[in-house]
This record gives C-alpha cells, structure tokens and sequence, in this order.
C-alpha cells in the first residue's frame, strides 16, 4: 500500500493589492519533494516531484526508459525509510526477470521537475527502444475539444495552488481512464504510465494524451515508449517535439482552446471536415 502524502503546503504570504495596500494571509503551494528511485537497491535517478503515487511515478519511469515492458517485469514497488533522506522519499523497484543495462539506466545526475531527458545520449536511442505507431483510427474535433473540461475536473490541487502540470489518457469515445497531477509534466506522465503497467493497459494505442502545459520532446518520447497515437496539449508543442511526432508516427495537437486547435502532424487521426472545392 502507497503511504499517503499530502499534496499541499501550507504558506504565509504578503498580499499586495492594486492601490499598494498590502496584509499577510494564509495561502497553499503546491508540495514538492525528492524522490530517489532505486531498482534492485541501486539507486537510479533522484527527480522532483509532488508526493503521491510514487509507485507509478517508479513504475512509470521505468516504463518510458524502456526497461519494462509488461506487469510481470516488475514483482514490487516498495517505499524505503532512509536515514539519509529526511522525508524517506525512497522507492525501491524489484524486477521480475527484466534484463537492466546499468550504464544506460543510471544517469548520474540530479534530474529537475522540468527535466525529463537528462543523460540521454540520441534522439536515434529513443528510437532504438520504441517503434513508431501505426494506428489508423480516428477521433472527432468535437471529441478532442471536450476533453479539456474533464481534465480539469480532476485537478483538485491545481484548483488549490494553480501550481501543476496534468495529464490525463481517454478512450476513442472520450471517456477519462486516468488523470495524474505533479509539479513536474514528465513526472505526471510517468505516473499514468505506471498506472497503465499495473493495470495491464499497455500499449495504450486506442488512447488519447492530453497535457495541461506545453509539449516537449521528453513528453512525445515517454508517449511512445505507452504506444499513444495522439498526443493533445492546450499550450504550444516545441519545434523538436513535432519533428519527434512526425518520425514517430504520431498525432501531435497544440493550443486546443475551445473549439479550436492546430494539428502538427499526421491528421488523418482527426477526422475534420474540409470546405468544398470553389
């Protein structure tokens, strides 16, 4: 059983308003803290995050680093007291037979909430790991632009604090599966994709991602290692990210607001209406 964390903070601050006047009043943030994940006792990564789910967060990273594939490749996620960690933030991951190359899992680095890419050598190693999608289904504009409001009926800290990222994956009818939030958008990622490992979903490739935030590459490679098709965000995609999208076989969409939206890459996956020919 996952130990419950609280996702807020406490806070004082000194409110300013427009005329200059200013009064110290209560507030929230939202909780950031490290979490360092081991695999096999061996420490791998140390990655920021908001506390909860942190089995999936160790699952998911996994997942998206390409060392798991299936539930039977993991036997136990397990939180780890530590004496040297103060808030013992540890979880340590017991494999079922997964074969670990050490050197390319181990980072040796201090991996930041906005960072979810450090330490990779290639764009061609993401590649190596996971094959393009192929899926031909597609979705109505009607459907994608619905999705927005049913995120963010989920983000019950962020209604809080208005300090996290969030994703959520939907069925091709627009039904939500499931919604994760963190300070850090790749953490919320690979927290859906660890809870897509526990419950046997992989490949998520009759899905839809939405993202609260911008599209960064990191966030269209982790989609892939879950076999997404369609990856949506309400901001903006970055250059690399859509060219990731493309080679990767994936429906990239960026600023969905509202009724509108604009599709990057492979748009046979929404299924617009075009005006007639004059």
């Amino acid at each position: 059983m996952e130990t419950a964390h609280p996702t807020i903070t406490e806070v004082r601050v000194l409110k300013v308003d427009a005329a200059g006047a200013s009064r110290e009043v209560a507030d929230v943030a939202a909780r950031e803290e490290p979490l360092e994940i081991r695999v096999e006792g061996r420490s791998v990564a140390v990655v920021m995050r908001t506390p909860g789910h942190d089995e999936e967060l160790a699952a998911g990273f996994l997942v998206s680093e390409g060392v798991v594939k299936h539930p039977r490749d993991i036997l136990e996620v397990s939180q780890c007291p530590s004496v040297n960690n103060k808030h013992g933030n540890v979880v340590d991951v017991l494999l079922g037979g997964a074969v670990v190359n050490w050197d390319s899992l181990t980072r040796h680095v201090f991996s930041a909430s906005s960072c979810g890419l450090c330490g990779k050598a290639s764009i061609e190693s993401v590649f190596g790991q996971f094959p393009p999608v192929t899926a031909e289904w597609s979705v109505s504009p009607k459907l994608i632009a619905s999705l927005p409001d049913k995120l963010r009926a989920t983000q019950e800290t962020f209604s809080k604090t208005g300090g996290l990222h969030a994703c959520a994956v939907f069925d091709l009818e627009g039904n939500l599966i499931v919604s994760r939030e963190d300070v850090g958008r790749h953490n919320a990622l690979d927290k859906i994709l660890g809870h897509a490992l526990m419950h046997d979903l992989l490949p998520l490739d009759r899905h839809v991602l939405l993202l609260s935030g911008r599209v960064s590459f990191e966030m269209i490679q982790k989609a892939l290692a879950a076999g997404i098709p369609l990856v949506a965000a309400i901001s903006a995609p970055s250059s690399l990210a859509i060219d990731f999208a493309r080679d990767a076989g994936q429906t990239l969409i960026g600023f969905l607001r509202g009724e509108t939206m604009n599709v990057y890459t492979h748009a046979r996956r929404v299924a617009v209406r075009f005006p007639p020919v004059a």
